[in-house]
């Protein structure tokens, strides 16, 4: 089993990227890091990490898909021309799809947040964003509906990693 974790190649969420990372290696899960460039990509706080270049991602490859918030999520995510259509293939196949604090509006974006809960990290953009995306929004920190989950920020990332693990390895599925 293995993820594919999204993130900004600046400016990403530290907190958001540390919990699932953290909850895949407990869990045994394999994962890969990508982002819109391949190299060293530096979160809000410092953190430093590796990533693949989305257009080196094959998505058959992959079970699940993460993707972290962070400021960096609005200005290299929203847009980006190679995740919007991933994150249709994965909500297609029925793999999991996950993101947290300002990288839900990438789903919106992407057209799967429609009739859906979900909750993000509230600004003025983000709420118009999510509502154009047809997402019924939800003020909980983390919000499953059917295989997405969301969550609003750095505080939920814990419970937003456990809770994608729970539907990443779930029988019924």
């Amino acid at each position: 089993m293995k993820v594919l974790i999204v993130i900004a190649p600046e400016k990403f969420r530290d907190e958001e990227l540390a919990g699932p990372v953290a909850a895949l290696n407990a869990a045994g899960i394999g994962y890969d890091i990508a982002s819109t460039r391949r190299g060293t990509c530096t979160g809000m706080l410092g953190a430093k990490a590796t990533a693949i270049s989305l257009d080196e991602v094959d998505p058959k490859a992959y079970d699940g898909l993460i993707i972290v918030g962070g400021s960096g999520a609005q200005t290299h995510l929203w847009d980006d021309d190679l995740l919007q259509p991933m994150v249709r293939f994965f909500h297609d196949k029925m793999k999991p799809v996950g993101a947290i604090c300002l990288a839900p509006v990438v789903l919106a974006r992407a057209g799967i947040l429609k009739g859906k809960k979900a909750t993000y990290f509230e600004s003025p953009v983000s709420f118009r964003e999510m509502r154009a995306g047809g997402a019924v929004l939800v003020n909980q920190p983390v919000v499953s509906d059917t295989r997405i989950i969301t969550a609003n920020g750095p505080a939920a990332a814990q419970a937003f990693a456990e809770g994608f693990i729970k539907m990443l390895t779930a029988v019924e599925w």
